[in-house]
């Protein structure tokens, strides 16, 4: 029974450190002037290809169209874990990483820094995977 209930919590504690982590994020967005978060408009920029430095470049360049899949890192083929929580319970659940990789993969991505309301549809999108 012990045992039962140990691997129930363990489960758990990643669902809620997501819903944190996220939910506050999130908050801040809303006060920054974001709309409310849209999964759906989270997954229309996941897929959207943008040119930068003259190559094509989308998410789906290193993460893959399915979250739940491992990725590969486009210029060093490293593979890079699942992003999707169903997956890999200990994405978007520690708060420096988000806010690093969103910043930088945006950065690459888009070329340029995406806006409070992009950081918040993708931040949906990914913990809806």
């Amino acid at each position: 029974m012990t045992r039962v209930l140990l691997m129930i919590v363990g489960l758990a504690v990643p669902a809620f450190a997501t819903a944190g982590v996220v939910d506050e994020l999130q908050a801040e967005y809303r006060a920054a002037g974001a709309n409310a978060p849209s999964a759906e408009q989270g997954r229309t920029l996941w897929n959207q290809t943008f040119v930068v430095d003259g190559e094509q470049r989308s998410c789906t360049t290193c993460h893959d169209a399915d979250l739940r899949k491992t990725g590969r890192h486009a210029a060093t083929g490293k593979p890079i874990e699942p992003l999707a929580p169903s997956v890999n319970p200990v994405r978007l659940t520690d708060r420096g990483e988000v806010t690093k990789w969103l910043a930088r993969n945006c950065k690459w991505t888009l070329g340029r820094v995406c806006t409070p309301e992009e950081r918040g549809h993708l931040l949906e999108f990914i913990r809806t995977q």
